[in-house]
């Protein structure tokens, strides 16, 4: 069904295929991988009615949503969404790019592989096999005069480099790349061989995240938290923005919301997922820092002082939220 080569059991392979379920097309991702005791399979479920999401579906907070509407109104330059592997990084981008989707805008994707089929925008799955990489395609999207350019992944410093110039050269660029927090894409890009002080010019933006289960609403236990769950929550409260904060209604002793399982969840006390964000937008004392040292501490500090909410302070805003447990936001950041 995948297309897959059924004798070939030494070399890992992917494939796809496309089926109807419940009247729904649902499209299967087929990834194989040789074990010592043969071949194991992992299938990622993809349900274009569910994996489509505005910008206000991801989880965003109203004062990180401002932050990134901001950057996506910016003609030219480059966001990054951050994250390891499955944690929402191409939901994330694909809603970024509905957002950007317009008739007057040319809109360019390289991606591997195409997993949600957007239309008005153009669509290219890279093919490493004949040579078609992301930094071959990056190279030949320019002369299709695109204003919006998005590359599935900065996975190497040629892609990262050709990414860099055309952020430089007049295109709004976004792509997504493997760290463990915002900050982090800067040391990463500098590894990558990308010149300091390119970054600042060119950086508009970087979008870390994680995702968590969300509680059943249906079943869902509400209690006051306890002295060891009251710390954790104060220590994350106290960096918090205020106009983050404000509609928290934040009050003492804290209310949170425990697991319990009914037949709606089928007994596992959580239904769906919701993302933790850190949004990081470029500034003037940010580019001194990469410009002089790219200190990772530097730019954390930095970063929070100007109003950083971190994957901590965002799940524990979610926990007081009743959208998932701390024992979730604990083990995810």
């Amino acid at each position: 069904m995948s297309s897959l080569q059924i004798d070939e059991t030494r070399m890992p392979q992917d494939g796809r295929f496309r089926t109807i379920i419940d009247e729904k097309p649902i499209d299967f991702r087929v990834s194989t991988f040789p074990t010592n005791y043969g071949e194991k399979i992992a299938i990622r479920v993809l349900d274009p009615t569910v994996g489509l999401l505005g910008i206000h579906q991801l989880g965003l907070s109203e004062f990180e949503s401002k932050k990134v509407n901001e950057a996506l109104a910016r003609p030219y330059g480059m966001i990054l969404v951050s994250g390891p592997t499955g944690s929402g990084k191409t939901t994330t981008l694909y809603a970024l790019l509905q957002k950007l989707n317009k008739d007057a805008t040319n809109v360019v994707t390289l991606e591997d592989p195409v997993e949600y089929t957007l239309e008005g925008i153009n669509q290219s799955q890279v093919l490493p096999e004949i040579n078609y990489t992301f930094a071959r395609g990056l190279r030949h999207i320019v002369r299709q005069d695109p204003d919006i350019i998005m590359v599935g992944e900065i996975r190497d410093s040629e892609t990262a480099e050709l990414t860099i110039h055309s952020a430089l050269t007049g295109h709004l660029v976004l792509s997504t790349i493997h760290t463990n927090n915002a900050v982090g894409v800067v040391p990463r890009l500098i590894d990558m061989g990308i010149q300091k002080f390119l970054i600042p010019s060119t950086l508009n933006m970087v979008i870390s995240q994680r995702l968590v289960r969300k509680l059943c609403p249906l079943c869902k236990k509400q209690r006051e938290a306890n002295i060891e769950e009251a710390q954790v929550i104060d220590d994350a409260l106290k960096l918090i923005p205020q106009e983050a904060s404000e509609d928290l209604n934040i009050k003492k002793p804290y209310v949170i919301y425990d697991a319990v399982g009914c037949d709606s969840c089928n007994n596992q006390g959580y239904k769906g997922r919701v993302g933790l964000f850190e949004v990081l937008k470029m500034s003037r004392e940010l580019e001194d820092i990469i410009v002089s040292t790219t200190s990772e501490a530097q730019l954390q500090a930095e970063a929070q002082k100007q109003g950083l909410i971190t994957l901590r302070q965002d799940a524990i805003m979610k926990v007081l939220k009743g959208l998932t447990s701390i024992g979730e936001a604990m083990s995810e950041t």
